[in-house]
């Protein structure tokens, strides 16, 4: 008689992951609401309160972040037909995930203070794996061509530099511009004029609202870095700006490590 091959079940030794990486979501979570109620600022809190609810209303802190970074979350269904199968995503995750939690008081904070600005096109403002990257129009801060910053512009400034000296994080201000060839009695090419807005915003941040130069750094990219096409008049008006990005930990990572 032959005998049958009997198949050994191998269980899924991943599976712990998935309770791991939730427990420690939570924990950040628990940590965000603890961090918002010892502010003496209610208001921040309580919109603290409310995105975190939001979040496990919606199922999962994490899907909400996923909506804060841009990116969309592929579910796998296990055996029983629920989205919580090993693979659906990875542990690793939940480190970069857990910064933008960090942030998230001060991106709710902003996108509240500039609303108005944020309506009218002046600023724009959105979380990224590198940290919030507030994004200042060049209409709104500086003449065409120039590195001199609007004073009307002085006061929005001001109210961005509080918020990043409140925040321990380092910060980095990269000018761009479009693609139009620049060359004047000033600046020779758009390489030279993205460098000098970056350097003019931190100067004016440093200098006179108390920014400490410690945890600044400037960068100029001309227009290697567009966020919108320059084949139209809209799309080069958006891609001249200077980008001022609070640096999670990821976004620290490129970054030379601070004097001791």
């Amino acid at each position: 008689m032959r005998r049958r091959r009997t198949h050994e079940t191998h269980s899924n030794h991943e599976r712990w992951l998935v309770s791991y990486a939730d427990f420690i979501t939570l924990l950040f979570a628990f940590f965000v609401v603890m961090f918002a109620n010892s502010q003496v600022d209610r208001g921040k809190a309580a919109q603290v309160s409310e995105s975190v609810k939001g979040a496990f209303e919606g199922g999962s802190l994490v899907t909400t972040l996923d909506g804060f970074l841009g990116r969309s979350r592929e579910v796998k269904p296990d055996e029983r037909g629920m989205g919580n199968a090993p693979g659906s995503w990875h542990p690793e995750s939940v480190a970069v995930e857990s910064q933008a939690v960090a942030l998230l008081p001060s991106m709710k904070s902003l996108e509240a203070q500039f609303r108005t600005e944020i309506d009218e096109g002046k600023l724009h403002v959105e979380m990224t794996t590198r940290g919030i990257v507030i994004s200042m129009r060049e209409a709104a801060f500086f003449q065409a061509g120039d590195d001199s910053v609007r004073v009307s512009a002085r006061s929005m400034i001001a109210r961005l530099a509080e918020t990043i000296r409140s925040v321990p994080n380092p910060v980095r201000m990269e000018g761009h511009t479009d693609s139009v060839p620049i060359h004047n009695e000033r600046f020779r090419s758009n390489w030279e004029l993205s460098a000098a807005r970056s350097i003019a915003m931190m100067e004016l941040m440093t200098t006179q609202f108390g920014v400490p130069r410690a945890k600044v750094a400037i960068a100029g990219y001309a227009d290697t870095a567009p966020v919108d096409s320059n084949d139209s008049v809209e799309g080069r008006a958006k891609n001249r700006r200077v980008d001022v990005i609070i640096l999670s930990q990821l976004g620290q990572t490129g970054e030379p490590p601070p004097l001791r």
